[in-house]
């Protein structure tokens, strides 16, 4: 993004626009100009480059006018803002090519999302993928005539009858509950005209990378008493290398998804009669086990208190802690003996209560308490995507009560043993995001700012750079969010660390300080992996089921060449079992070669191989994963192997 200031310079009664540019060098006009005009100025690369531009902080086309004085930024497909521009200019191609093709489609909206955009069209005859074909074609056709693209202005009524006029009753129907004073932009390219706030590029031929992706369906305005409009989906970046690279990581994304492994390695299963809950087989639940019992561990080495707290808790005591009334839709409930209960959707509360047992000093704090507490969220049926997101998971869930001075400390520690713990399970490269409060939530402001203050002095202090996301904190209090990124570059949401200054009191938590005064805990909720179900799903992912020796549920299969190996490969299994390795024989009455291209499909780390040899010299002949081959060894040298791995 290229950034300057324009500062008037009164010369013969003339506003003539001086522009200072971020070397500090000034550049002065004896009139006004546009924001292209701006960039030309610079030089002709930048022109060329530029998409459209930011006056006084607004984004705006090219085109725009700058008579006044402002602040100006060229956009160009370098910048987040030249790429969003990009993606919603677009959705307007895609709609003037469908309507090219299809006169009787209706167009509704498109909006710029992930990676790409949508429009939704109201078409009787409805959308095949081979008409998806004909209009990206017909798209890139758009495209090499460089169409202009220009933009127009309207009052309301105008728009209202213009839409009217042209047969588009929805685009009508929304410009009508715009206010009537309200002048609205249009955008024309061609013969095409459409209601847009912008900005847009300045032609068609800007738009060099699209891929039109699938079809969907979508009530108008979201209402499901509504009719059934037609949904197309498309990415659009910057370069073709871009999209090429886009088109790689979904088709990596593809072969790596959880549920489809989940069932080739027999990890575990969904299904209807459980929404949102995971049926977890042998293997998965091995795999499910080791990271629980690796987190157990570090909970150990790091000082806190394993807990165990009930599934079903009084609703009063959801009222007293404010979940209730910021989280009751998403509460299952039951009643019995005339008496209300939730089913917990987190363990705050039920872990304050145990805080609660007995008096408490300045000298028992910081207390930390942990649980793998299994929890359940009404989350809507929409929403659900297989282990990924349920509603049913068990948190790594942590809580530290302190006093205010500790919290420096125990937030700065709890960073260190977070990235820590990521970096075991092969995960290199995490963002750190402040989360600050929402409109919706508990607390008072004063509350609210010595939280987040807390958190940003805790991140500053050990020089870790982080992003701001205003307003996407807890009810109860700000949070640090570390994002995970895989193989793929994807970003996974794991870990949190919350300041609450809030519920603690709520619940009547208290310690006595040094003065033999009472005062509040701060409570810190923290949890690493987070939802174990979640991570584990990452987990299969990221490594596309072929996880490290440590975490692999079955770490060796063994397999013998012929009936006469059966006592010592069943020998073998139970001297490397009894080392505590995970593994698994198949004596079935199979070719050798079968059985290795078999096993192979399961990605076990090690593929063990007995014949006559084996057995004479008392050895085994190992594979590794890939197809390697170790050689022969003995049962003890592989055990050290494994144990090194």
């Amino acid at each position: 993004m290229y950034q300057g200031k324009i500062t008037p310079f009164i010369f013969d009664n003339f506003v003539m626009p001086v522009i200072t540019l971020p070397d500090g060098t000034e550049k002065s006009f004896d009139q006004p100009l546009n924001v292209f005009e701006v960039a030309k100025s610079i030089g002709s690369g930048l022109a060329k480059a530029t998409l459209a531009g930011k006056v006084n902080g607004e984004l705006v086309d090219a085109s725009h006018i700058i008579d006044v004085d402002a602040s100006v930024s060229i956009i160009t497909a370098k910048d987040e803002e030249g790429l969003e521009v990009i993606r919603h200019s677009t959705a307007h191609l895609l709609a003037q090519a469908t309507q090219m093709l299809y006169p009787e489609a209706q167009v509704t909206i498109g909006p710029v999302i992930d990676n790409g955009f949508f429009y939704d069209f109201a078409y009787k005859d409805g959308f095949s993928e081979a008409d998806l074909a004909n209009i990206e074609k017909n798209m890139n056709h758009l495209v090499k005539q460089n169409l202009k693209i220009e933009r127009s202005e309207m009052s309301r009524d105008e728009a209202v009858q213009f839409f009217k006029d042209k047969g588009e009753y929805y685009k009508a129907e929304i410009i009508e509950s715009i206010p009537a004073d309200q002048t609205l932009s249009l955008y024309q390219q061609g013969d095409f005209i459409d209601l847009c706030r912008g900005p847009h590029v300045p032609s068609t031929a800007k738009l060099k990378a699209f891929k039109l992706m699938k079809l969907a369906g979508a009530y108008w305005r979201g209402d499901s008493n509504n009719e059934m409009l037609q949904r197309v989906y498309g990415t659009a970046w910057a370069s073709k290398d871009d999209l090429k690279d886009y088109l790689y990581r979904l088709e990596e994304a593809e072969k790596r998804d959880h549920r489809k492994i989940g069932k080739t390695q027999d990890l575990f299963h969904m299904q209807e009669e459980a929404p949102g809950m995971v049926f977890w087989h042998e293997k998965g639940w091995t795999l499910y086990q080791i990271v629980e019992q690796y987190m157990r561990s570090v909970f150990r080495d790091n000082d806190y208190k394993e807990v165990h707290t009930p599934q079903l808790i009084d609703k009063s005591l959801w009222e007293k802690s404010g979940h209730w009334d910021k989280f009751g839709d998403a509460m299952f409930t039951t009643s019995s003996e005339n008496r209300d209960y939730a089913v917990k959707p987190m363990n705050c509360p039920a872990h304050i209560q145990i805080y609660n047992q007995g008096l408490k000093s300045y000298r028992d704090l910081p207390l930390r308490l942990a649980e793998f507490g299994s929890c359940h969220r009404n989350e809507p049926s929409g929403t659900l995507h297989g282990i990924m997101r349920v509603r049913n998971f068990v948190q790594d869930d942590g809580h530290i009560f302190c006093t205010a001075d500790q919290i420096q400390d125990e937030v700065s520690t709890f960073i260190d043993l977070t990235f820590d713990v990521y970096k075991h399970f092969g995960f290199d490269n995490v963002d750190i995001k402040l989360s600050t409060r929402p409109e919706n939530r508990v607390g008072s402001d004063e509350v609210w700012d010595r939280a987040e203050a807390a958190l940003a002095e805790a991140l500053d202090a050990k020089g870790i750079k982080w992003d701001l996301q205003e307003g996407e904190g807890a009810f109860y209090g700000p949070k640090i969010e570390f994002v995970l990124k895989d193989c793929l570059d994807r970003e996974w949401q794991c870990g949190t660390l919350q300041v609450d200054f809030s519920m603690p009191e709520r619940l009547n938590a208290h310690y006595i300080a040094e003065d033999n005064s009472k005062q509040t805990p701060v409570m810190l909720h923290r949890a690493i992996v987070g939802s174990l179900e979640r991570f584990v799903g990452i987990l299969i992912e990221h490594y596309e089921g072929a996880f490290p020796s440590w975490l692999a549920p079955i770490q060796a299969v063994i397999l013998n060449i012929s009936e006469k190996q059966h006592d010592f490969v069943a020998n073998v299994e139970k001297k490397l079992k009894k080392q505590g390795l995970r593994v698994i024989s198949d004596l079935r009455n199979e070719k050798i070669g079968f059985k290795i291209r078999e096993h192979s499909m399961q990605r076990y780390p090690y593929i063990l191989v007995v014949g006559g040899r084996e057995m004479e010299n008392d050895e085994i002949s190992v594979r590794k994963r890939g197809g390697e081959d170790l050689g022969s060894m003995s049962i003890e040298a592989f055990v050290k192997l494994v144990k090194e791995d």
